[in-house]
């Protein structure tokens, strides 16, 4: 079974800040993110990664890079990795959209909201799940570990997806930056090992000593 590390990237001052980034060019982390990306590098510089891949946006750029340095890796940027298209909701502040009248339908009925001049929640997830299928079907053999860097609600719906759950429940689910979910996925099932974990990291396989 192949171990997906699914993983968000640090903190920017836009989620400091309480706005919605989405696709915003030239998001890049700040002081605490830094850390966070270095912190996960150091965590999983003796894990025996086969690729890593990432988000094109600077944010999960960034955050992967102390990752692929510490395993002489190349990033391979994947667009289908990007963040939710959230249109016209891209800089906008979270307690402004609260005030909204469909903001309990993107909280509570996920699956029938599309964000304005945007892509809805299945659109997303059906792109999200598809890279994640590609990348499963180039990393296959057991016991490969694959470190995927993007964003927060892609990585829910993934989770979602992988585990069975209603997209409508994805909301439920926790996704903090700089934080590590894992899951095994094989042919036929898949096994949530951790979620929303930030390091140090104790259940993730080293490489053989020599």
């Amino acid at each position: 079974m192949t171990l997906l590390l699914l993983i968000r990237h640090g903190e920017n001052d836009f989620v400091k800040t309480g706005k919605m980034a989405g696709r915003i060019p030239g998001v890049h982390l700040n002081e605490k993110g830094q850390k966070q990306a270095q912190a996960l590098g150091e965590a999983l510089k003796n894990v025996p990664l086969k690729a890593i891949y990432s988000s094109p946006l600077e944010r999960a750029m960034e955050t992967a890079a102390p990752i692929a340095e510490a395993h002489r890796l190349t990033i391979q940027q994947e667009p289908d990795l990007m963040d939710t298209n959230i249109g016209k909701w891209q800089g906008k502040s979270w307690k402004v959209l609260r005030l909204t009248k469909v903001w309990k339908i993107v909280q509570n009925a996920p699956s029938r909201f599309r964000f304005p001049d945007g892509e809805s929640f299945p659109e997303c997830q059906v792109r999200i799940v598809n890279v994640l299928e590609r990348i499963l079907q180039t990393h296959h053999k057991p016991q490969d570990v694959v470190a995927v860097v993007f964003h927060a609600d892609p990585i829910k719906l993934a989770v979602a997806h992988f585990l069975g759950m209603p997209l409508d429940h994805f909301q439920r689910l926790g996704c903090d930056t700089g934080s590590l979910t894992a899951i095994f996925t094989g042919d036929a099932n898949a096994h949530l090992n951790k979620l929303n974990q930030r390091p140090p990291f104790d259940f993730l396989p080293g490489k053989p000593e020599k």
